[in-house]
């Protein structure tokens, strides 16, 4: 389990693409779901363990905010995020399209040891290097993800404000913001490598 990770907030569907590729509809407020702290683990170069037997794997890329206070109604993003760290969202996929297809809730499939590996984190950019800078996802050596918050459903304000009212966010809470389209199956033995610009950030193998 990685360090100081405490509350896992997850945005689903936060890229009109991303949920037009699933054929599910794009939500009209932010949808929230959480994962156990157990889930994250250090993308750090070394082996991940994924669940065998249970269909297929999805990996989903993101970007990861790290909360640095409490959240009291006007803060901006600015103010309460301190880091950021580049994540994988492990999916169940067939069990996940199970649950949703009975309405049940998606920690089966969402909530697993290792399902939520995060980079080294680093320093909140500025606005201005959000906007301009993309992240990817590149498996195998070749990129299948570029995202950029300019292109999110719901803002990183949008979506800070939305949980801390409704649910509330402290010091080392962590929200995956969402993944762009893109996202595949995983195999054992497939490598990921998640960069922020030109930057590798981190990087792992399946086993």
């Amino acid at each position: 389990m990685c360090a100081a990770v405490k509350t896992l907030y997850c945005v689903g569907r936060n890229y009109k693409l991303h949920a037009e590729e699933l054929g599910n509809q794009v939500p009209a407020e932010p949808l929230i779901f959480l994962k156990p702290s157990h889930a994250a683990v250090p993308l750090d170069k070394e082996t991940i363990q994924l669940p065998q037997g249970s269909g297929k794997v999805d990996y989903e890329g993101e970007l990861v905010l790290r909360i640095a206070r409490d959240y009291v109604p006007g803060i901006s993003v600015e103010e309460l995020v301190d880091e950021m760290a580049l994540g994988l969202d492990f999916t169940l996929r067939d069990i996940h399209n199970d649950l949703q297809k009975r309405g049940l809730p998606w920690t089966p499939a969402k909530g697993f040891r290792n399902a939520a590996p995060l980079s080294p984190f680093i320093a909140f950019p500025s606005r201005e290097e959000l906007e301009n800078t993309d992240f990817t996802v590149r498996k195998n050596g070749e990129e299948v993800q570029r995202g950029n918050v300019k292109n999110m459903i719901f803002s990183l304000q949008t979506i800070v404000d939305f949980i801390g009212t409704r649910y509330g966010l402290g010091k080392d809470d962590v929200i995956f913001t969402g993944t762009p389209a893109g996202v595949g199956p995983t195999l054992p033995g497939d490598s990921f490598e998640l960069y922020w610009g030109d930057r590798l950030l981190g990087s792992c193998l399946i086993g």
